[in-house]
């Protein structure tokens, strides 16, 4: 290349940032399973895949505190979307119960806070 060393080294190093995420994709997503007999429904099972990818990614950066940042989206799957739980309706209240085991309470309610942040809040009257 008629680059500089240093500008090589970076441009190699996007595309191992690059492959870091397809692997990522085709481990936490799933998203090499096309196994529907037509093209029209694999590709629309692929877009399907990429919006998934696209929404963890999004909650990644940001919805999640400092303290867990790093999690891949294996570890976001496995801890907060593939947990059992279980909601409880009363006469003036639902109750939402989930163990404790893969997500402490405190860092939930940190990252339902930061989810409710994203919201536009309405225009004062």
């Amino acid at each position: 290349m008629t680059r500089p060393a240093h500008r090589v080294v970076a441009f190699y190093n996007q595309r191992g940032t690059a492959e870091q995420w397809i692997k990522e994709g085709k481990n936490a997503i799933k998203w090499t399973r096309l196994s529907c007999c037509s093209f029209a429904a694999n590709a629309v099972r692929l877009q399907l895949h990429a919006l998934a990818y696209n929404l963890a990614n999004f909650m990644r950066t940001l919805a999640l505190p400092e303290a867990v940042k790093q999690w891949s989206l294996m570890s976001l799957r496995e801890k907060l979307v593939k947990i059992g739980a279980k909601v409880v309706r009363h006469g003036r209240y639902v109750v939402f119960q989930m163990t404790e085991v893969a997500v402490p309470r405190e860092l939930f309610g940190a990252i339902l806070r930061l989810i409710d942040g994203l919201r536009p809040r309405p225009a004062p009257a």
